[in-house]
C-alpha cells in the first residue's frame, strides 16, 4: 500500500487518533467478502447520500460491493454503523450506554469520531462505529474512512488512481475529527468559460454546466472537507437555479449555496435581471434598471422571490448591492459617497426584512462584501448589522486588502475572506495553472486568521481544474490552521503528493512543485510578456531562468517514468502539465526576446534561428494542452484547459518575431555580457564569487565563417576558442583563480574573424584566498551587495514581536515576515523598540549608495506598510509601501503584483570600505521582505535581484 498508494491520509491536527491500546484493525473487506453499511433511514438524506459513496469506495479498492442497509442484521460478526448523534436511534443508544465516547464531538460543528465498539448491539459482534455531531460532520467521517482505504478526493477529478487489495481495513481507533478552524469553507467557480466547455462536450450536452457536473463538484467538495459553494455565474453558463435540480442536490448532498458580491439574495444578474425587468415594465412601457435609486419596488420584488423559493434550502445570502455582472453599483440619483452610503443602507435594510419574512430564523448566514467600490462605501460608513458575516476580499492577486479592527473582530457574525487562487481582470488575469506560492497563501492565511477572521473563507477557483494541489492546501488550512508552520509548508506537499502517488515519490514531488512555485513568484506564466527578464545581465538573468526550468522539466519527466503505468495521467494533470506548460509559455517569450535582440545587434542567421525556436516553443505548448484535452484519460478532459480562453484579457499568446531576407555575405560580431551591443562594459570577476560571464560571439550574414578567441592572461579559460560560425556561439570565460596575481587586472579577449578583429575588457579582482575565507557577511563585488534577507546574521526580538524566516516564500528559498501580525505599528525610537535584523556587510567601496528592499506587496487600506533600514549608528530611513489596492494597470499597485514584489529604496552612507551592518526594522506587522540590494557602482540591471552575493558559510 506504501510502495503504490496510498498514505495515511489524515494528518494528526486536523483528526486526531486518541490514546489507546493497540487492537485489531477492523475489516471492511475479507475473503472476498464486504462487510454491510447500516445507516438510520431517517438519519439526513446527506449522510445516507455519502454512506452510498462508502459502498462505491470499498468497492473500488477491493472490487466487493458492500450492502447498504437500513434495518441492523439480527445476527452478523462485523458491521458499519453510520449515524448523527440525536438522528440515529442506534448511535444515540450507544452513547447512552457508554459505549461510544463522544465528548469531543457532541454539540460541535461538523466533528465526528470513528471507533470500533466490541458487541454494540444484540447478535453483532464488532462494529466500525462513524458518528457525526451534525449532518456534515457524520459525511466527513464517512470520507476520511474512504481516504484511509486509499480513495483520493481526487480519485475522479485528478484521475489518481485506487490501489485494488484483496482485503480492506481501517484501524481501530478511536479515531476524532475535531470541529474545523473556520465555519464554512468553499468555493466560487468563476470566470468558468472552459468548465463550461469541458461540461457540455463530455458532460450535459444540453447545458452549460447542470445537475451532472455540481454532482461531482459537491461530491468533491465534501470529500475535500468544504460545505459552502458560490456556482458558476458568467454568460456562457447556466445560471444556477435554472436547473430546480441543483438547489435540491445541495441540499441533498449537504452543500451550502450562496452567491458572489454582484448576486445579491442568490439572484444572477447577468441572466436573470432581463427576464425580470421584461416582465415588470414601468407604467410607460420601459425596460426598468438595476439601480435601486430609480426602480427599488421591482428590484424588493425581484430579490424576494428568490428568497421565497429558495427559503427551504441551507443557503447563504449576499446582502448588499453591485452592478449587474461585476460591475459597479448604479446609484443616478446618489452622486456622492455619502449619499450612496445612505442608498446602500436602505438595500440592507430592505434585504433584511425580506429575509426575516420569506426565510425566517433560517436565512442564515448573511454576508456582506465589500469588493472594490464597496470597500470604499463600506469604510466610509455603510452600517451592516453586527449578525451578518463580513467577508474580506483580497486584491484579487492573494494580498489581502484589509483586514478587521477590534471591533469588528468582536462582531457576532463574525468575519471571513474572499481569496482569489484564479483571476480575471485587471493588470492581469491568470486562469491557466496553480501559481500562487503556497507560502504565500500559508502567510495571507495564518495573518487572516490572527485577526479573527474565521466564519467563512471562500476561494475562486476558476475552472476547479489545475488549482488541485493549491485549492486542497487551502482547505487543509480552513479546518487546522495550525497544522503547518513557516518551517514546514513544503511538509504538506510531500504529504500531499505521497496520498495521491505513494509515499515513495511524495517528497521529490514535492520538490518538483515548491521549485515551480518558486519560478512562478519571479512571474506568473500566464503574466509573461516581451523583455521582462534580461538577456544581457548576470549571465543572461533569462536564459539562467530556462536553465531552472529546463532542470525541473527534466525532473518531473524522470520521475513521471518511474511511475507505474496506472498513475501517468494523474501525474501529467498534477505535476507535469503545469511543469511543462510554464517552461514552454516562458520559452518561447525568451526565444522572442533574443530574437529582438538580434535585430537589434545586426546578427545575421542567428535572427531566423531564434524565430524559429520561438515558434517551436508555441506549437509545442498547443501540443501538450491537445493532449491534455484529447488523450489524457481517453479524452475525458476535453476543453477543460486553455491558455488563451476568448474572455480573457491581455493573455500571453503567441510573440511576435522577425525574420530577415537571407543574404550572400559573412560577419563576425560579438556582444559581451552586461552590453546588449558590444562589449563597452567589461566582464566583471571577483575571486569571492569565482563567476564564469559571457560573450556571444555571432555572423552578421549567412555564410559560414572561421572566427577564434584568444585571451591576452593564462589563468583565462574559455568553453570554446574557434571554429566554424553558421550563426552563433556562446563563449563562456572564466578564472583560474590559483594562477591569479594578487590585485585588480584589466586582461582582454581579443575575437577574429572574416578580416575584423574585436577586443572585449575584463575586470578581475584578486583578494586572494585568505580574504576569501576570513570574510564575514555579504562582500561587494561587481558594483552591487546582494543579500536575501533570510540569510540575516542576528535576529533581534522587541516589544513581543520579532521577524521569523518562512520557507519556500518569495523568488529564492526564504523570505521574513514581522510577527505577530497583529502587532502595534512602531513609529518612534526604532532602534531601541522596533524588531530588527542585522546584516554583515564588507564594502570595498565609500560614498552614498541606494538600497532596494524587495519587500512582497501585501496592503492594509486603513493602515500603512512600512518598515525602516540603516547602516551601522546611522539613523534608519522608514520605507513606505502601496497599501491600496488601485485596480488599475501600469501604476504602481499593477506592477507589484505582476512582479510578486515592490521594490522600496532608500540611501545609506558608507563612510569607509570594511564591515558595515545593515539594519532592517520593523515599522508595521506583517511585512515580509524577500531581498535587499545595495547598488555600489550603478543599476545592477535586470529583472531579478542579482545574484547573492559571497558570504562565508
Amino acid at each position: 500500500m506504501a510502495a503504490a498508494g496510498a498514505a495515511p491520509l489524515l494528518p494528526v491536527t486536523t483528526a486526531e487518533a486518541a490514546p489507546s491500546v493497540r487492537r485489531p484493525d477492523f475489516p471492511l473487506l475479507r475473503d472476498g467478502t464486504a462487510v454491510d453499511v447500516f445507516v438510520d433511514a431517517t438519519d439526513d438524506p446527506a449522510v445516507i447520500r455519502a454512506a452510498g459513496d462508502l459502498q462505491a469506495d470499498v468497492e473500488r479498492v477491493g472490487g466487493v460491493r458492500p450492502r447498504l442497509v437500513h434495518t441492523v442484521p439480527p445476527r452478523t460478526e462485523l458491521l458499519v454503523l453510520v449515524g448523527t448523534i440525536g438522528a440515529s436511534p442506534v448511535i444515540d443508544r450507544l452513547i447512552a450506554q457508554r459505549r461510544l465516547d463522544v465528548s469531543r464531538v457532541k454539540g460541535r460543528w461538523e466533528a465526528s469520531v470513528t471507533q470500533v465498539v466490541d458487541r454494540p448491539l444484540p447478535g453483532v459482534g464488532r462494529a466500525l462505529v462513524i458518528a457525526g455531531s451534525d449532518r456534515r460532520g457524520t459525511v466527513y467521517g464517512v470520507y476520511d474512512t474512504s481516504e484511509r482505504i486509499g480513495v483520493s478526493p481526487w480519485y475522479w477529478w485528478a484521475d489518481v488512481p485506487v490501489v485494488r487489495r484483496d482485503t480492506v481495513t481501517v484501524p481501530a481507533g478511536p479515531f476524532v475529527r475535531r470541529e474545523p478552524a473556520v465555519r464554512y469553507r468553499g468555493v466560487f467557480i468563476n470566470d468558468e468559460q472552459n468548465l463550461t466547455t469541458w461540461s457540455r462536450r463530455t458532460q450535459e450536452p444540453d447545458k452549460n454546466i447542470g445537475p451532472k457536473t455540481y454532482e461531482r463538484v459537491f461530491e468533491l467538495l465534501l470529500r475535500l472537507k468544504a460545505n459552502y459553494l458560490w456556482p458558476a455565474m458568467h454568460p456562457y453558463s447556466d445560471f444556477f437555479n435554472k436547473h430546480r435540480e441543483n438547489p435540491e442536490l445541495a441540499e441533498r448532498y449537504g452543500i451550502v449555496i450562496g452567491s458572489s458580491h454582484p448576486e445579491a439574495m442568490l439572484r444572477n444578474g447577468v441572466h436573470e435581471w432581463q427576464p425580470w425587468a421584461e416582465e415588470h415594465r414601468n407604467p410607460d412601457g420601459t425596460l426598468p434598471v438595476y439601480d435601486y435609486t430609480v426602480n427599488p419596488a421591482v428590484i424588493s420584488d425581484y430579490w424576494r422571490a428568490r428568497a421565497r423559493q429558495n427559503a427551504g434550502y441551507e443557503s447563504s445570502w449576499t446582502i448588499g448591492m453591485r452592478g449587474l455582472h461585476d460591475s459597479a453599483l448604479e446609484t443616478k440619483h446618489a452622486t456622492t459617497v455619502p449619499e450612496k452610503v445612505a442608498v446602500m443602507n436602505d438595500i440592507i435594510a430592505d434585504q433584511r426584512r425580506i429575509l426575516a419574512e420569506e426565510v425566517g430564523p433560517a436565512a442564515e448566514p448573511q454576508i456582506f462584501i465589500p469588493y472594490k467600490e464597496v470597500l470604499e462605501l463600506y469604510n466610509a460608513g455603510v452600517e451592516v448589522p453586527g449578525d451578518v458575516t463580513l467577508i474580506w476580499p483580497d486584491d484579487n492577486h492573494g494580498n489581502m486588502r484589509q483586514l478587521p479592527d477590534e471591533s469588528e473582530r468582536r462582531r457576532p457574525g463574525g468575519n471571513g475572506i474572499y481569496y482569489h487562487l484564479s483571476y480575471w481582470g485587471r493588470p492581469r488575469s491568470y486562469l491557466w495553472l496553480d501559481t500562487t506560492q503556497l507560502s504565500k497563501v500559508w502567510q495571507e492565511l495564518r495573518r487572516v486568521h490572527e485577526h479573527r477572521v474565521d466564519r467563512m473563507w471562500i476561494f475562486n477557483v476558476g475552472d476547479i481544474k489545475s488549482i488541485e494541489t493549491g485549492l486542497s492546501f487551502c482547505l487543509d488550512m480552513a479546518w487546522d490552521v495550525d497544522r503547518w508552520g513557516p518551517g514546514d509548508v513544503e511538509d504538506f506537499l510531500v504529504e500531499w503528493a505521497g496520498r495521491q502517488f505513494g509515499r515513495r515519490y511524495g517528497s521529490e514531488i514535492a520538490a518538483i512543485r515548491t521549485e515551480y512555485y518558486r519560478l512562478a513568484a519571479q512571474r506568473r506564466p500566464e503574466f509573461i510578456d516581451k523583455a521582462v527578464f534580461s538577456t544581457v545581465h548576470h549571465g543572461d538573468e533569462a536564459g539562467r531562468r530556462m536553465t531552472d526550468y529546463e532542470q525541473l522539466l527534466d525532473r518531473a519527466r524522470r520521475l513521471g517514468a518511474k511511475l507505474p503505468e496506472a498513475y501517468r495521467d494523474a501525474y501529467f494533470q498534477l505535476v507535469e502539465y503545469p511543469v511543462h506548460g510554464a517552461y514552454l509559455m516562458n520559452l518561447k517569450y525568451y526565444w522572442a526576446d533574443r530574437n529582438a535582440l538580434a535585430v537589434r545587434q545586426g546578427r545575421g542567421a542567428g535572427t531566423n534561428r531564434f524565430a524559429e525556436l520561438a515558434e517551436a516553443a508555441h506549437a509545442e505548448e498547443q501540443a501538450i494542452t491537445r493532449r491534455y484535452n484529447t488523450e489524457i484519460a481517453g479524452g475525458k478532459w476535453d476543453g477543460i484547459v486553455n491558455p488563451y480562453p476568448s474572455e480573457i484579457p491581455k493573455a500571453p499568446g503567441r510573440p511576435a518575431v522577425t525574420r530577415i531576407p537571407r543574404q550572400e555575405t559573412a560577419g563576425l560580431g560579438v556582444a559581451a555580457e552586461g552590453n546588449e551591443t558590444g562589449a563597452g562594459r567589461p566582464l566583471s570577476f571577483s575571486s569571492y564569487t569565482r563567476d564564469r560571464r559571457f560573450v556571444d560571439v555571432f555572423n552578421t550574414g549567412f555564410l559560414p565563417l572561421q572566427w577564434r578567441a584568444e585571451p591576452s592572461a593564462p589563468w583565462i579559460r574559455l568553453s570554446t576558442t574557434g571554429g566554424e560560425l553558421t550563426d552563433q556561439v556562446r563563449v563562456w570565460a572564466e578564472i583560474d583563480w590559483p594562477r591569479v596575481p594578487q590585485g585588480t587586472h584589466r586582461p582582454t579577449l581579443t575575437f577574429t574573424g572574416a578580416g575584423r578583429s574585436i577586443e572585449v575588457p575584463l575586470l578581475v579582482a584578486d583578494d586572494g584566498e585568505r580574504a576569501r575565507r576570513r570574510a564575514r557577511g555579504f562582500v561587494e563585488a561587481h558594483g552591487y551587495v546582494s543579500i536575501d534577507a533570510a540569510h540575516f546574521d542576528r535576529e533581534v526580538p522587541r516589544g513581543g514581536a520579532r521577524w521569523r524566516t518562512v520557507r519556500g516564500l518569495g523568488r529564492r528559498t526564504a523570505a521574513v515576515e514581522a510577527v505577530p501580525t497583529t502587532a502595534q505599528p512602531i513609529t518612534e525610537d526604532l532602534t531601541a523598540r522596533a524588531p530588527e535584523l542585522r546584516y554583515r556587510v564588507r564594502f570595498t567601496t565609500a560614498g552614498t549608495f541606494p538600497v532596494t528592499v524587495f519587500r512582497l506587496p501585501s496592503l492594509d487600506e486603513r493602515g500603512k506598510r512600512r518598515l525602516a533600514v540603516g547602516l551601522d549608528d546611522q539613523p534608519p530611513t522608514v520605507l513606505s509601501g502601496q497599501a491600496i489596492a488601485t485596480g488599475n494597470r501600469g501604476d504602481a499597485w499593477a506592477r507589484n503584483v505582476e512582479e510578486g514584489v515592490e521594490k522600496l529604496t532608500a540611501r545609506v552612507t558608507v563612510s569607509a570600505p570594511g564591515e558595515h551592518v545593515l539594519r532592517l526594522f520593523m515599522v508595521d506587522p506583517g511585512m515580509a521582505v524577500d531581498q535587499i540590494v545595495i547598488e555600489t557602482g550603478g543599476p545592477a540591471g535586470g529583472y531579478l535581484a542579482p545574484p547573492e552575493s559571497y558570504r562565508r558559510t
